[in-house]
């Protein structure tokens, strides 16, 4: 027999095999399982039972949440599974129940332990309104507030245009999930609603999340310990507390925090723009690595902060300082509007100062005019021409008055006093104009510490 013929049919046999068995991977559809899609009956038993049967049917299988509006209580949906699942629900709304007290663990919908799991559309509503006005189920018992999708152990997720809205909790906790892609998610919670994270990272490598519109009551993405090489590209941010590294240092052996890379992102009315928040008498912890690049403010208050006296609510000794080190940061090309007249503040750690600081082509104005910069237990590399100027050195001991500033475009010298609580303000020469400048101190002297009233980072998840 000629020698083509027998590899041709061979070729020809495998693709007929190949066929065959994605003729059998499983597509189960969720009505199927006995769904109402009323948005009143209780649809999670059908959702589990199409799970079972995909998780253990033959690869690539598929579950299928058509057009409709589904109520389902709280539900796990766990593997390992025979192979990638997708989960389509373009066109439907699932929604929780608003009542807390039908929840008696922190998670609405929490998938764990899959391989290549693909989650395509659909709308997650957590009905939170009534939870944000308080967590008790009656008048002495709290209970647990759930997470609208908590993703745990997911390699190689992907996420694609999907919506999460009024989470009682956060909207979504990944954890574990490496290599992983989110894309065209929109994540909506009022500005006042409380403790309703966009996305919160932690103990993962490797994770994109690009062309995406998050706006909460809390911050917009943040990195919690453990957060290893993440690439954020083309999201928008606000309302909300912007995207915040940490807060960390609050527990003994918390994993280093290094490889975040924040670009080409919009950061709209928030708290805080980009941030790395610490605890004041830390546990030691280790952040590296951390470059924000071409970020467009719009009247964002702080745009720009190192808080290494995080203490929100008074909750912590103040007086000791953090003992997470700080190294390799860039804030570069950030421009726009702030809020406060102060834009950019660097309060590193007295005990382990931050190093290698890189600030870099910042043009922020505040009320039309010139916003000022505060640094602390840093020497920053300043590069290009930044408005706020800047001081040159970064901190006191670094050879030069606080007056001294970089700002090669102004005439009018502008800068603030670092070292507020050092005693007497020093008098500066006057400026090239005639005119002198008022160090921006408290009335106590106090800086303040850039954290906000109410800004809880546990949530029941990881802080």
């Amino acid at each position: 027999m000629d020698k083509d013929y027998i590899q041709i049919m061979a070729v020809y046999c495998m693709f007929v095999m190949a066929l065959i068995v994605r003729n059998h991977a499983v597509v189960v559809d969720i009505k199927t399982k006995g769904a109402k899609g009323d948005g009143i009956t209780d649809d999670s038993p059908a959702i589990l039972s199409a799970w079972k049967e995909v998780c253990g049917g033959p690869p690539p299988s598929s579950l299928v949440i058509p057009p409709g509006t589904y109520m389902s209580l709280a539900i796990m949906l766990a593997g390992p599974c025979k192979g990638p699942i997708e989960i389509n629900a373009k066109g439907a709304t699932l929604k929780a129940p608003p009542e807390l007290v039908k929840f008696s663990k922190d998670s609405w919908i929490y998938i764990r332990n899959v391989d290549k799991l693909t989650m395509i559309g659909g709308t997650f509503d957590g009905q939170g309104q009534q939870t944000w006005m308080g967590t008790k189920c009656d008048e002495t018992m709290a209970c647990p507030v759930p997470v609208n999708l908590r993703l745990s152990n997911l390699k190689n997720l992907v996420l694609k245009d999907l919506t999460s809205i009024n989470s009682k909790n956060f909207h979504l906790a990944l954890r574990g999930s490496d290599n992983s892609r989110l894309e065209n998610l929109v994540i909506n919670a009022p500005g006042n609603s409380i403790n309703t994270d966009g996305i919160h990272i932690a103990k993962l490598n490797g994770l994109n999340i690009t062309n995406s519109k998050i706006g909460t009551g809390d911050d917009c993405i943040s990195f919690g310990e453990g957060s290893r090489n993440i690439h954020i590209e083309r999201v928008s941010c606000g309302p909300g507390h912007g995207f915040s590294i940490g807060s960390l240092g609050k527990f003994p052996n918390e994993e280093p925090v290094e490889g975040i890379f924040l670009k080409n992102c919009t950061i709209t009315g928030t708290t805080n723009g980009v941030r790395i928040k610490t605890w004041p008498n830390s546990y030691p912890g280790i952040v590296r690595d951390i470059h924000f690049e071409d970020i467009i403010m719009n009247g964002a208050q702080n745009p720009v902060l190192i808080d290494q006296e995080y203490c929100p609510n008074k909750a912590c000794k103040k007086g000791a300082p953090s003992k997470v080190k700080l190294t390799n940061v860039s804030f570069k090309r950030i421009r726009g509007t702030s809020a406060t007249k102060v834009a950019v503040k660097l309060v590193c750690s007295a005990q382990v100062p931050c190093e290698n600081v890189e600030v870099a082509d910042i043009h922020l104005t505040f009320n039309g005019g010139p916003a000022t910069s505060e640094c602390s237990n840093a020497k920053p590399k300043v590069v290009g021409q930044n408005v706020p100027g800047w001081v040159k050195g970064g901190m006191v001991g670094g050879g030069r008055r606080w007056w001294e500033v970089i700002g090669r475009r102004r005439k009018t010298v502008v800068g603030t006093n670092p070292t507020c609580n050092s005693g007497p303000p020093q008098t500066p020469p006057a400026t090239e104009d005639g005119g002198g400048y008022k160090p921006t101190c408290n009335s106590d002297g106090d800086r303040g510490s850039g954290g906000e009233k109410g800004d809880g980072d546990g949530g029941g998840v990881e802080d």
